[in-house]
């Protein structure tokens, strides 16, 4: 599986093409699904820029994205960033009008339990963040709600192209036995070696203007459609970036 992930909780500043709006992001999503992505995480987003829980702004934004790619699994995130008070995202969780297939929950963020039991409890699939360098992987080995995640979602956060690859290894060696299928990505430089090792691993894995801004050469990409298609390529290949 290759997800693309849209937008993260990056400034519309930081990239001319990062999609904002719900109609946006549904562009971005078809024009990524049309170059081989299968799966999409994105983050609802006010007018300002900010991510945002609020109702109105997922149900705006999810039914623009799947009008747009009809048929693709669509999640959201729901980092603590969004509302530092996990009883606040709570409460937007159980306001939701329109439900994503799945949403993230970051397992070192306070409060991660009660967010995915909110998920859960409406039927949307959680993917459980573990970011390596935190203790979020003892803090879901002992979650009541381990065994019910759609998928972990192995966050290697070191941002270089020599250390991130060993540091997906060593996250990974944390997690194993893992209680559902894994999903590794890195970011920034790390982005595209971490890429590479989930491939090697026969992982899913994602890519978009989230975790990272340029292709393998360095390049500035034009958007997420061409990171996508850089990373089918890669997976294709299986060479190392």
């Amino acid at each position: 599986m290759l997800q693309v992930c849209l937008n993260g909780a990056r400034s519309p500043r930081e990239h001319f093409h990062l999609p904002v709006h719900p109609e946006e992001l549904a562009k971005a999503a078809a024009d990524a699904v049309a170059a081989g992505a299968t799966d999409i995480h994105l983050h609802p987003k006010a007018p300002d820029g900010t991510d945002s829980l609020d109702p109105h702004l997922v149900a705006t934004t999810l039914r623009a994205v799947r009008a747009a790619a009809p048929g693709i699994p669509v999640g959201i995130t729901t980092g603590a960033w969004t509302a530092p008070d996990a009883t606040d995202r709570v409460r937007a969780i159980r306001a939701w009008t329109v439900l994503p297939d799945h949403a993230s929950v970051n397992w070192h963020e306070p409060g991660a339990d009660d967010v995915a039991a909110a998920l859960l409890e409406r039927g949307i699939g959680v993917e459980a963040g573990i970011y390596s360098g935190t203790d979020a992987d003892q803090q879901f080995h002992n979650s009541p709600h381990r065994m019910r995640v759609l998928r972990v979602l192995a966050e290697v956060t070191d941002r270089t192209a020599r250390g991130a690859a060993a540091t997906a290894e060593t996250l990974l060696d944390r997690l194993r036995p893992a209680p559902a299928p894994i999903l590794l990505h890195g970011e920034a430089a790390g982005a595209w070696p971490v890429l590479a090792a989930a491939a090697r691993h026969g992982l899913a894995t994602r890519i978009g203007l989230e975790d990272t801004l340029a292709l393998p050469n360095g390049q500035i990409a034009t958007d997420n459609a061409e990171l996508v298609t850089a990373a089918i390529a890669l997976l294709a290949t299986g060479e190392r970036p």
